[in-house]
C-alpha cells in the first residue's frame, strides 16, 4: 500500500483524503498464520504540520485466527484507529516519527503491525470454548469423551493424602 505524498511535501496542499481497498497476502506472526477473509479498507486523512505528515485513519478487515483452546479457525473482525507520523527531516529526533526519503509512503508494514497489536492475547472462538481433551485430544465443543477427569498435577499428588479422611 503506497501513498503519493509529493503534493504534501512540496506544501501544495495541507491535507489529503485517503481511501484504499487492498488485498493483503496472508502472513505469519510468531509462527501463527494471519489469513485475510476480506480486503483491508483504509479510510483516513493525511495532514501536513510543519515537516510532519500525520496519517489518521481507520483500518477495517476480517481475518481468520486459530482458537487458543480448540485450534479451530474462526473469523475475527478488525476495526481499529491508527495514528502515524512521517517526516522527511533527518534531524527529527522523535522515535515515534517514521523517516521517509521519497515522495511515497509504503504503509504495508504499518498496517500489519497495527493489526497484530490489535489482536487479543487469548484468541477464542467463543468465550465458553471447552477446548481439547488433555488425554485423547477430542474437541470438547463438538463431542464428549470418556476419559477420566483426574486433573491432579503429579507434583502435588501427595498433598491430596494430607486432606483425606482416615
Amino acid at each position: 500500500m503506497i501513498f503519493d505524498v509529493a503534493d504534501l511535501i512540496r506544501k501544495k496542499v495541507s491535507k489529503k483524503k485517503v481511501h484504499l481497498v487492498y488485498d493483503e497476502e496472508d502472513f505469519y506472526d510468531d509462527g501463527e498464520k494471519i489469513e485475510f477473509l476480506k480486503p483491508i479498507t483504509l479510510e483516513g486523512e493525511l495532514h501536513l504540520t510543519g515537516d510532519i505528515i500525520t496519517l489518521d485513519g481507520k483500518i477495517i478487515t476480517e481475518i481468520s485466527l486459530p482458537c487458543s483452546r480448540c485450534l479451530v479457525n474462526f473469523s475475527h473482525n478488525i476495526d481499529i484507529q491508527i495514528h502515524e507520523e512521517f517526516s522527511t527531516n533527518l534531524d527529527n529526533k522523535d522515535d515515534e516519527i517514521i523517516f521517509i526519503d521519497s515522495d511515497t509512503i509504503d504503509i504495508t508494514n504499518i498496517v500489519r503491525s497495527n493489526i497484530i497489536l490489535s489482536l487479543p492475547i487469548k484468541k477464542l472462538c467463543d468465550e465458553d470454548c471447552k477446548g481439547l481433551c488433555q488425554n485423547c485430544g477430542v474437541n470438547l465443543n463438538e463431542t464428549s469423551c470418556s476419559c477420566q477427569k483426574d486433573d491432579i498435577d503429579p507434583r502435588f499428588a501427595k498433598l491430596k493424602d494430607l486432606f483425606s479422611a482416615d
